[in-house]
């Protein structure tokens, strides 16, 4: 993890600041379906800090979101799990965004996070069937998958370009 400074602070602070706003109001949702770009400003964080900086993100963003703009209960494992989907995301990005890399954090966050997680959480919540949720949310992963995976690889390789001209 990078040592914590100004520019550090300001930079997670921008980007939980655009999740919520992606989150809460740029996407299509349903109680138990999301499709949304909210995950890019937590990437770009566990691009360029690593794992515990984004997972921090993802968490103050989780709750913040909640608590400046409720859409519904608010409940701890979403936020617990915001929390480890930026962890992934920086474990798997950090420093180094190979299409190997890219598709593994991808499938770890969808499978893990979204498809158990998120669908625990919903079961526990709602009192619904685990395995109802989990069969529903498989056409979210289906969808959210590929997205993910093709922005995150345009958002490293502009950020490759970015570091040259900043090093020039």
């Amino acid at each position: 993890m990078k040592k914590l400074d100004t520019r550090m602070i300001i930079t997670l602070g921008l980007l939980v600041a655009i999740e919520i706003v992606l989150s809460r109001f740029f996407s299509i949702q349903a109680w138990n379906f999301k499709i949304t770009l909210s995950f890019v400003p937590i990437v770009v964080a566990g691009m360029l800090y690593g794992a515990i900086p984004a997972g921090i993100a993802g968490l103050l963003s989780d709750f913040l979101g909640a608590l400046l703009f409720p859409s519904g209960m608010f409940f701890p494992g979403f936020t617990l799990t915001a929390f480890l989907t930026g962890v992934i995301w920086g474990l798997f990005l950090y420093k180094k965004q190979t299409t190997a890399r890219i598709l593994a954090a991808v499938l770890v966050n969808q499978v893990l996070c979204s498809l158990l997680l998120r669908s625990l959480w919903l079961s526990i919540l709602y009192s619904s069937p685990y395995a109802a949720l989990v069969a529903g949310r498989v056409v979210q992963c289906c969808i959210n998958g590929p997205i993910q995976f093709f922005v995150i690889g345009l958002i490293g390789a502009s950020l490759k370009r970015i570091k040259k001209g900043a090093a020039a």
